[in-house]
Order: C-alpha cells, then sequence, then structure tokens
C-alpha cells in the first residue's frame, strides 16, 4: 500500500489501525483505497477501504491549537449521542481513546455522500435557484433537530455546563481580546472599532433566559455536506466545537456569516456563487421559528453576539501577525474580515 504523505496521511499507522480494527470486529484484510480528505477542518480526515467496506478516519494534526486529544473524544461522544436521531450527521463507527494505538485518540465514522458548498455547486444546484433556496432552509432545519434532541436522555450529561451560558459569553470574549495585548506590534482596541460599545450592548439586552440544547458551535454553509440530488443536507460536520448551551447561538453564527443578499462576494465570510435564491436572513430566522418551536424574538442578539465573537477570534491571528508568528498576509486579511463583522454587528444591533 502507498500512503500519500500530504494533508498528514504519514501521521496514521495504517498497520496498528487495522490491527486494532480487527480486535473491534471491523474486518481481517489489509486497508486499501486511501484518500485523504481536505475541507476547512485542521484535523486528518482520510477515507479507506477494507474487506469491501468504506471507512473515514479522523484524528487531531500533529500540532493542534489546543488538546487534539479531547477534542477527539468529545466529537465522538456527540456523534454517538446523536446516532439514531433524525439530525443529519456523520455515523460513528467506532472510537479509540488510547493515543498509543496510532499516536492520537481517532475515530471511524461512515462517508457522507454529498458535496461541500464552499467547494462549489454542481450543476443541479447552480442551475437552480429554488434548490439554492432549499439549501438555506435545510440548513435551519438541521440545527432546529439539533436543538430539540435530548441531550441529557443521550448521554451528554455534563458535555457542557448550560448554567450561565449568555452570562459568560462577552466577559470570555472580551477577556480573549484583551489577551492579544502579550502579542508586541498588535495596535490594540483602537484597531477594531465600535467593540466596546458591541460588546455593551449585547451585556443591555442579553436575553433573560434559553432552554439548553446541543449547538454545534461554528454552524455555517462550509461545515455541511448538501446531498448530491436534491437541496436536502446529507450531514452535519466538524463538531470540535459543540457543546451543550443555547441552540440559538448556532442560527446566530449562521447569520453572521450569511451573505447578506446586496453585498459583493468580496465582503462575504464564505463565497459560494451563484448566491442568488439562497434564502434572506429574515426568512431563515423565520423557518428556524417555525421548525424548531422556539423563540426567536431575539434572533438578533444571537447574531450580534456570532459576529462579535467571530471578530475576536479572526483577530487574534492579525495579532499574532503583528508579532512575526502568522503570514502578515492572511493577518492583514482576518483583521479586514474582523472590521466588516463588528460592521455587520453593528448594523444588526441599530436595526
Amino acid at each position: 500500500m502507498i500512503v500519500d504523505q500530504a494533508f498528514g496521511v504519514d501521521l496514521i499507522d495504517f498497520g496498528a489501525l487495522a490491527a486494532w480494527m480487527t480486535e473491534q470486529g471491523l474486518g481481517r484484510s489489509a486497508i486499501e483505497e486511501v484518500v485523504p480528505l481536505t475541507g476547512g477542518s485542521q484535523n486528518i480526515i482520510v477515507r479507506f477501504e477494507r474487506d469491501g467496506r468504506s471507512y473515514v478516519v479522523r484524528r487531531p494534526p500533529l500540532h493542534p491549537t489546543a488538546d487534539g486529544n479531547k477534542t477527539m473524544r468529545r466529537e465522538a461522544r456527540v456523534l454517538g449521542a446523536l446516532a439514531g436521531s433524525d439530525v443529519p450527521h456523520p455515523h460513528l463507527i467506532a472510537a479509540c481513546e488510547d493515543e498509543t494505538v496510532i499516536g492520537a485518540a481517532f475515530y471511524l465514522m461512515e462517508p457522507v455522500d454529498g458535496f461541500n458548498a464552499g467547494v462549489g455547486l454542481p450543476p443541479l444546484h447552480a442551475g437552480d435557484p429554488a434548490i439554492r433556496h432549499g439549501m438555506g432552509l435545510a440548513m435551519v432545519e438541521g440545527i432546529a433537530r439539533l436543538g430539540r434532541v435530548d441531550w441529557q436522555a443521550v448521554g451528554l450529561a455534563g458535555y457542557g455546563n448550560p448554567e450561565g451560558f449568555l452570562e459568560r459569553q462577552v466577559p470570555r470574549w472580551s477577556h480573549q481580546l484583551e489577551s492579544y495585548g502579550k502579542h508586541d506590534g498588535w495596535p490594540g482596541l483602537s484597531g477594531l472599532p465600535d467593540v466596546g460599545q458591541i460588546a455593551r450592548w449585547l451585556e443591555e439586552h442579553r436575553p433573560a433566559s434559553f432552554v439548553p440544547g446541543i449547538l454545534h458551535g461554528d454552524f455555517h454553509i462550509k461545515n455541511v455536506m448538501f446531498r448530491n440530488d436534491g437541496p436536502e443536507l446529507a450531514a452535519i460536520i466538524d463538531w470540535e466545537l459543540a457543546t451543550v448551551g443555547d441552540p440559538l447561538l448556532d442560527l446566530g453564527w449562521m447569520l453572521a456569516t450569511w451573505r447578506d443578499q446586496d453585498a459583493p462576494a468580496s465582503e462575504a465570510q464564505i463565497v459560494v456563487e451563484p448566491w442568488d435564491g439562497f434564502p434572506t436572513p429574515a426568512e431563515l430566522i423565520a423557518h428556524y421559528g417555525a421548525t424548531s418551536g422556539r423563540d426567536v424574538g431575539d434572533a438578533n442578539w444571537y447574531a450580534v453576539l456570532a459576529c462579535y465573537k467571530l471578530a475576536i477570534l479572526l483577530e487574534g491571528t492579525f495579532a499574532r501577525a503583528c508579532a512575526g508568528k502568522a503570514p502578515a498576509e492572511i493577518g492583514a486579511r482576518m483583521h479586514a474580515s474582523a472590521i466588516r463583522l463588528l460592521g455587520k454587528a453593528g448594523r444588526i444591533a441599530a436595526g
């Protein structure tokens, strides 16, 4: 078997993986047809065949930004909890918490038959605005279903801390932003217009209560796969930020990353073309309310919070670039995106 070293495939000991799979009753022959999968994830994702069955293995990169092994265990846990639900997700086959088997915790899942719109639309979807409209509505339906899952009944007690979830958001991310001061050359808060005003608005308008549920944590159009034969979701992917909290934040994250109908592609967080036909933010909010059963009266608050959080995350790359710890070109691009997100947050708050 020839293993392509691209995309970190060489970090997987396929001999050790095959031996572990045999112990789990998952085939006996050699692993074949190894194909690295790419996408928005920083993790290593590889598809392969064994005994006529297709698998996808997922493990953390060599130098993850956080505890990659913990992340793998959390991902496997939430995917296992979703088994049998109506939430479209990659189906978990088996998970290994033992880091010594292939050098990190990992899990196996079923391949997803679908496409990522961030990579490109196939002819069927590119040629029909009605299908594109349905794609946006299908995304909303996916997180509505996720938020309806009884997280305690499926074994996710302790997976997150919903108590005080909303109260923690602004202080946590404000502290994150202030921590960038350790990077030499970062201009500080003066380079982020209205960030303090947005933080105050969020605190003053914070919803009084919410119904806890599972949230994906990074829900946008590049973190889903669509069916090849229509607008429906094939799976929600990349679950490393999943937790138990307020599911409406998934709607907010979708709105924060959603392209405004009249905005040029250059201002979009994620570019998908053609864009005409995709639902407006108001349509997304209304559909979420109708399908989730949740009150969407504060939907704009969650969109502002998502813009605020994402802007701070992107500014972190700029701060590191200022200190020479990240490419200057990427840092500048992230800073420009952060400014646009804060501007979007201000417009939503004002509107």
